[in-house]
């Protein structure tokens, strides 16, 4: 596949091709089991037939066919190992790079973004592209000042392949959804559907990596390439040398593990905080460990390099508070706090009724990484936590069932779930709780107040219905309409219990 796929009528039928195959394979798969094959074995095997066929078929899509691919490959730990190990190379790869384009389309787009001259602009341009993913491909040239840059290049047409991709993929989303237990793929892809057009307008991007660049310039840690220039569909901004996180996860040290699991915990949690900004894709194609000139250690002096900011929640006042709160009188034990909390923001409908205890029962398991001075997150891990909550037949899942998940949260839920896989598929042991004290809202506990001031503060905290609430909306911001509508339609049920 050498460009990309514009017309409907092609993409539609590698699409379908999906739930036909599905079918197909289900059907050869009784054959098997009335040939006296033990059925999970059969089972077992149609899911990686399957797996292998969606992950081939999305990647050489590109547009939102491989956005959804890799939205569901962060999720590959939470699948049982022998399932998992077949195509855990071709999930990296699709993390990394897609079938690029044709030189001749990538020059043809640069002469009518930048102008007939574009060449005088780049002391050097490399054709072949350095990374490609879901709308377009980043090639490595030297701009015309002498600075190493990436000119990001988007694929013509891609926005109407993303559209098309994903209503066609929501069609059949029940068909995806058992690739990866415990999530719910609907609600996923009406997500990235809605937020189609900030993929799209790089000159959105480009103010998003400008303000990250500007807050994380002088920081030790986490580094951010400066914009160099911007047009439409054209994004050039400084190069990062350092090893993709893909490759840590595939052949890492121990020590790079570690550290690249720390530092993306502490850009998650603090990115918010910092620039009002949450960075919603975080695949590991986009981000670097970058160990500079002490490769060797020490691991302090490690950076972690953050690229793809077309992807973001506008969260002016930072996380939700109700997020800290509700999380540190969970692991109190609070059970009546925090079922009146998520009732006061919406996680439990009013029409719907339910032990406190239950609730905590429920979600103190996921809790885990924040309860110890430092968490071992790994793929057994998180597949008992898949596990847990997809069984049909537990309460569990039936509690998991009766939670909402509120259209403001949405956007955090998925981008927390998606840093834990990555940080599962790292192995990595992080200290997850120090970061919640550094950077969650709520979440450390308040320092004593002076007299006088007690009765107020506990007045505030209460149940957090009041100020939580507000901080709750306040996540809203920038959401499209049809966001809410689509978080709405089906964020009850497994992504919630995930």
């Amino acid at each position: 596949m050498t460009d990309l796929p514009r017309k409907a009528i092609t993409r539609t039928a590698k699409l379908a091709a999906l739930p036909l195959g599905f079918a197909g394979r289900a059907t050869w798969g009784l054959g098997k089991r009335i040939g006296g094959r033990p059925a999970e074995m059969v089972a077992r095997e149609v899911q990686q037939r399957t797996a292998e066929q969606m992950f081939k078929v999305l990647g050489e899509l590109k547009g939102g066919a491989m956005k959804l691919g890799q939205a569901m490959s962060v999720f590959e730990s939470a699948l049982p190992e022998e399932i998992a190990r077949p195509y855990r190379a071709a999930l990296t790869k699709l993390q990394e790079a897609a079938p690029p384009m044709p030189s001749r389309t990538v020059h043809a787009a640069l002469e009518e973004r930048l102008g007939p001259d574009w060449p005088e602009l780049f002391q050097e341009f490399d054709d072949k592209p350095a990374a490609a993913a879901s709308i377009g491909q980043v090639h490595r040239a030297v701009w015309h000042d002498g600075r190493v840059v990436a000119v990001k290049v988007q694929y013509p047409g891609a926005g109407e392949a993303l559209l098309s991709d994903l209503n066609q993929l929501s069609r059949f989303a029940r068909v995806l959804g058992p690739l990866v237990p415990g999530l719910d793929v609907k609600p996923l892809i009406a997500e990235l559907r809605e937020r189609v057009a900030e993929e799209l307008d790089y000159e959105l991007e480009a103010a998003s990596q400008r303000a990250h660049a500007e807050e994380y310039a002088q920081d030790t840690e986490i580094v951010v390439p400066e914009v160099v220039h911007q047009s439409d569909q054209i994004l050039i901004t400084e190069w990062m040398e350092g090893i993709p996180l893909s490759e840590v996860i595939a052949d890492g040290t121990q020590e790079q593990r570690d550290r690249a699991g720390q530092l993306l915990a502490r850009f998650l949690f603090s990115g918010a905080s910092r620039t009002g900004l949450l960075h919603a894709d975080p695949h590991p194609g986009n981000f670097r460990l970058l160990t500079g000139d002490a490769p060797d250690g020490p691991v302090e002096r490690w950076k972690l390099g953050v690229l793809d900011f077309g992807s973001v929640n506008r969260l002016p006042e930072g996380l939700p508070k109700p997020i800290g709160i509700a999380l540190r009188m969970a692991l109190q034990g609070d059970a009546m706090g925090v079922y009146e909390l998520m009732r006061g923001e919406g996680f439990v409908k009013p029409t719907i009724e339910m032990d406190p205890d239950d609730l905590l029962d429920f979600l103190l398991p996921m809790l885990e990484p924040a309860q110890v001075d430092a968490f071992v997150f790994d793929r057994q891990w998180l597949r008992s936590q898949a596990a847990r909550v997809a069984d049909r037949h537990s309460p569990v899942y039936e509690l998991g069932n009766q939670l909402n998940l509120p259209p403001a949260y949405l956007l955090i839920h998925r981008v927390t779930l998606s840093t834990i896989g990555v940080l599962c598929q790292l192995g990595a042991t992080v200290r997850l709780r120090d970061e919640l004290e550094a950077w969650v809202p709520g979440f450390a506990q308040d320092p004593e107040p002076e007299d006088g001031a007690e009765e107020g503060a506990e007045a505030e905290e209460g149940t957090g219905t009041g100020e939580a609430t507000e901080a709750g909306e306040a996540t809203g911001t920038g959401e499209a309409p049809e966001a809410a509508q689509g978080a709405e339609e089906k964020s009850e049920a497994a992504e919630t219990s995930a």
